[in-house]
């Protein structure tokens, strides 16, 4: 679905969803990649990813073997005394994991979430400094 203004064209894009073939998961709720923005500057690197229904107590960051992987679950939420007649947004929990480069300073990597927004600060590792070794005579 497009829809067209006077100066722009929104595009509808879809959730998408993990499938893994051959993959057993212990709950039955669906898992989707959160939709993610990268951005670099010269002291760090900043994921941006979209999580709605995520707050810092729903939310599970994990970084092994220089591999970061986010994890968002989400409560699905349903008025009292409502029945759902129609939906339009699917409800689920995400996941979306990153290979880190050997630049990135893995001791200080910081996240926060706001409004179902998530920012992972990846600091860089500084600038290796040039040391001059000194040689003896035996």
């Amino acid at each position: 679905m497009t829809t067209e203004t006077k100066d722009t064209q929104i595009q509808e894009v879809k959730k998408q969803e993990i499938v893994e073939d051959g993959v057993e998961r212990t709950w039955d709720k669906k898992v989707f990649v959160p939709r993610a923005d990268i951005y670099e500057t010269d002291d760090e690197i900043v994921v941006l990813a979209d999580m709605p229904g995520v707050d810092e107590n729903s939310v599970d960051i994990t970084l092994e073997k220089n591999i970061l992987t986010i994890n968002g679950y989400v409560e699905p939420v349903q008025p009292k005394n409502h029945n759902l007649a129609y939906a339009e947004y699917e409800e689920g929990d995400y996941q979306r994991s990153f290979t880190l480069s050997n630049e990135i300073d893995l001791s200080k990597i910081e996240a926060v979430v706001q409004n179902g927004v998530l920012q992972v600060h990846l600091p860089k590792i500084g600038e290796a400094k040039t040391k001059k070794i000194t040689v003896k005579a035996a």
